[in-house]
């Protein structure tokens, strides 16, 4: 094999490491640790990255939600001086040309977990802490409503505020069990109301556990509001909008926007008193903070990466002091200065590759751990950062071999053949 050649250099790379073990390994350390943070924490922000996707595409597609307040963000008095959007709000949304449907809905939350202030009761058994909502009748328009038992309540149920109840999914379960509750009769605020429906399981937006929207009980608009006209009264409704094609929601946002703002009294020079979002929306947010852990992510592995890098160049440097003689010996049968640098570089090169070998495989084995021991943190591996990791890690290694590969390269061979 020709002096100098790649295959050659990876060879003495590696009969170097197993000389050196300790040596070595304490050299790539860094690199190691750089590339398994850099994979570690990669894989938990892919994972959730794609557990927030999903969830947001269970909330339905071409769909608008409409606020007063201002989400993700402190509320200002300002905010809070807004006047609250109304079911009238809803139907006037209604008659857009692409809108399909919109529903205005309210929620009460009971957080008080007191036997005697109950969620939800059924015979001896009680559902606490569940969520009660009022909705149109058009939400199942505008959200995949999934019912794995009964139906979705009437336009003449919810005029005539009839006590009938839709249940979450873990609702039902505490209080049926798996068993049938259509046409069961619950008791509610010290009410009985019939169960017409029961819904399937909703997705979580960080894998494992339980989704706070599965304990709830879905009511008519009217009747929920005879049982918390509080609620309606003080914070008004919130809005979602189904529309008919993504090609249109541009369209849409600009012709609810201007509607809302006629409706709402506000002035052409004056910012929107309510707010719109979108899934798109919500990924975006989702994605402005996890930019925080990418930067940290960059900024740890950075140090690791650097430290790495300071290491392989002074065992290098070393090994061209310990084999200095040996340089002198290959120079004087005919090697040349590019067979030397390719030589010291490819062997530093070499030495950084297996530190990113090892670093990707423990980033494996976190990431295994992080999936199996952390079930709402689904790591998923990235195959881009994997990549990436271990490019830096072989740019390292060309970076740092270069000085001492160049500083064997331009070893006088006489001087060499002279050093004890």
């Amino acid at each position: 094999m020709r002096l100098g050649s790649s295959g050659e250099s990876v060879r003495m790379a590696l009969q170097t490491v197993r000389a050196n073990k300790l040596r070595s390994g304490l050299t790539i350390l860094g690199i190691v640790i750089g590339v398994a943070t850099v994979i570690s924490i990669s894989s938990i922000i892919s994972g959730l990255n794609n557990s927030v996707q999903n969830w947001v595409s269970s909330l339905g597609s071409n769909v608008l939600w409409i606020y007063y307040l201002q989400i993700g963000v402190r509320p200002t008095p300002e905010m809070l001086a807004r006047p609250r959007l109304t079911v009238a709000d809803a139907k006037a949304l209604q008659g857009l040309p692409h809108v399909i449907a919109a529903n205005a809905g309210q929620r009460h939350v009971d957080q008080t977990f007191q036997v005697g202030n109950i969620g939800v009761r059924y015979g001896k058994k009680i559902a606490q802490g569940v969520m009660l909502e009022g909705d149109m009748t058009t939400l199942a328009e505008t959200t995949d409503l999934n019912f794995i038992q009964g139906r979705m309540f009437t336009q003449d149920e919810d005029q005539r505020a009839a006590n009938v109840v839709i249940l979450g999914h873990d609702t039902w379960q505490k209080l049926f069990g798996n068993g049938n509750a259509v046409g069961k009769e619950v008791e509610i605020d010290g009410d009985m109301f019939t169960v017409i429906g029961v819904l399937d399981k909703l997705k979580q937006a960080f894998g494992g556990g339980k989704n706070p929207d599965d304990n709830r009980a879905l009511f008519p608009f009217n009747t929920f509001y005879h049982l918390h006209p509080e609620d309606i009264n003080n914070n008004g409704v919130w809005m979602s909008v189904k529309y008919d094609s993504p090609k249109n929601r541009a369209l849409v946002e600009n012709e609810v926007r201007a509607v809302l703002r006629i409706r709402r009294k506000v002035h052409s020079w004056q910012p929107d008193n309510f707010s719109i979002f979108s899934p798109d929306s919500i990924t975006r947010l989702w994605k402005e903070l996890t930019g925080g852990l990418a930067i940290f992510m960059v900024a740890v592995s950075s140090v690791g990466l650097l430290v790495g890098g300071v290491g392989v160049m002074n065992i290098m440097l070393v090994s061209v002091t310990e084999r200095t003689r040996e340089i002198g010996v290959r120079k004087a049968i005919g090697a040349t200065k590019r067979n030397i640098l390719v030589q010291f570089t490819m062997e530093a090169t070499t030495l950084c590759a297996i530190g990113g070998i090892i670093g990707i495989f423990l980033g494996a084995i976190v990431t295994i751990l992080v999936r199996t021991i952390v079930s709402f943190l689904p790591a998923t591996m990235s195959t881009l950062w994997t990549i990436i990791g271990f490019t830096v890690s072989l740019a390292i290694g060309l970076i740092f071999g270069i000085y001492p590969a160049w500083k064997a390269a331009t070893l006088d061979p006489i001087e060499a053949l002279r050093y004890e």
